[in-house]
């Protein structure tokens, strides 16, 4: 039997490469996004235009006309972009992240979907001291985060985590790390440092400078972001 997955935030860099990937994997998919995909057509089987800071439009997306539940719902919808953005939309982001993450684990449960993945963010975690080892994933609490966004993410994290407790929904959270690339946003405010770099770097005229620094860029994962979020659904842990 074809499973079906629903991706909140398919118009996006990650959900729109998710949904590729889901479709490649055989799936039957549905992506939802208050916007479309900028730079790709969707691969979506049915693409619907919803906010989802509104409680019944949740319902809507999930409701699959045939009184079953989706196999999977990947929830990575949210107000989100650059660091810029991050410090300057702080209310925005606290308030529509919110709303998006509580509507959407709340209907998710109630009509019977069996397992759940959300997308948090390393934005969890607290300032790194230079020269500090790296932070686990229990070192997020006590939580301490530098801006409102990775607030509201692990307020979310914890959404999730206290629904999985109380009835019968497996939850998955991966907090991505700077994801960037290929039909990714690069221009208009919301775009990651390494973008915004690359713009720079291919409107520079022949032999100009570019102002910024490259000190603390990260490097990609080592493995597509899609990858491994698929597979972090079917773990068992």
């Amino acid at each position: 039997m074809v499973k079906r997955a629903l991706v909140c935030g398919a118009g996006g860099f990650i959900g729109g490469h998710l949904v590729k990937k889901l479709k490649c994997e055989g799936y039957w998919v549905r992506g939802v996004d208050i916007k479309a995909h900028e730079f790709a057509p969707t691969q979506a089987d049915e693409f619907l235009l919803l906010d989802l800071r509104e409680p019944h439009n949740c319902w809507q997306v999930l409701n699959l006309g045939d009184g079953e539940a989706f196999d999977e719902v990947y929830q990575l919808a949210a107000d989100m972009g650059g660091m810029g953005f991050i410090h300057s939309a702080e209310c925005a982001i606290m308030h529509n992240s919110a709303l998006i993450n509580i509507h959407m684990i709340d209907a998710a449960t109630r009509v019977g979907v069996p397992r759940y993945f959300f997308s948090s963010s390393v934005c969890v975690y607290r300032d790194m001291r230079p020269g500090e080892p790296e932070l686990s994933e229990a070192d997020a609490v006590p939580a301490h985060p530098d801006n409102e966004y990775g607030w509201e993410k692990l307020y979310s994290e914890r959404i999730a985590q206290a629904y999985a407790r109380h009835y019968p929904i497996q939850v998955r959270i991966a907090r991505f790390q700077n994801c960037y690339g290929s039909e990714g946003t690069w221009r208009g405010g919301r775009e990651k440092a390494p973008a915004a770099i690359c713009r720079k770097v291919a409107m520079a005229e022949n032999g100009g400078t570019i102002p910024g620094s490259l000190s603390g860029a990260t490097a990609p994962p080592s493995a597509p972001t899609p990858t491994w979020t698929t597979w972090l659904m079917g773990s068992t842990h």
